[in-house]
């Protein structure tokens, strides 16, 4: 069953690459006590995604901070690919990239789609949500193809 606004966010514990190696990161920690805004693609390096949707969040991430929001990109990619393309969009310390290697996150979410025809595997579909104090105010889920309702201008015109 697929999340919805009013839901407390599913309490999920990840992988992820620090400047201290591999470390555990769990939702709860992320998302508990504060205000973000998590963003998931279906694929790190794939062209709408590094094109328009990581870049939007970049872009925009000040007007993001200023309203007190983090914010989080996922996709259901191994954190070594993850930290290779936030180094590749120049992120830095601006976006916590997420890896969600094993989908486990995405299916808590009820948010998982298949792309094995394009290669792809199981993966997230493109959505976003604003999250505040670990349960979420808003999701929107992109149809198949789409990019409108979870681009950072989208966000920033729902908080």
């Amino acid at each position: 069953m697929t999340i919805q606004a009013g839901d407390k966010f599913p309490s999920v514990t990840l992988k992820h690459l620090t400047s201290n190696g591999m470390q555990e990161v769990s939702t709860d920690e992320l998302f508990g006590g504060k205000k973000a805004v998590l963003f998931a693609v279906p694929g790190a390096f794939t062209p709408t995604c590094s094109a328009k949707h990581l870049p939007g969040f970049v872009d925009r991430i000040d007007e993001f901070k200023a309203k007190g929001y983090d914010v989080v990109c996922m996709a259901v990619n191994d954190p070594f690919v993850m930290e290779a393309w936030g180094k590749s969009a120049n992120v830095g310390d601006k976006i916590t990239m997420l890896p969600d290697g094993n989908g486990e996150l995405t299916r808590a979410l009820g948010l998982e789609m298949d792309g094995s025809g394009y290669s792809l595997g199981q993966r997230s579909k493109r959505f976003a949500m604003v999250i505040e104090d670990g349960v979420v105010k808003t999701l929107n889920v992109e149809a198949p193809g789409a990019f409108e309702v979870s681009s950072a201008d989208a966000v920033l015109k729902a908080i």
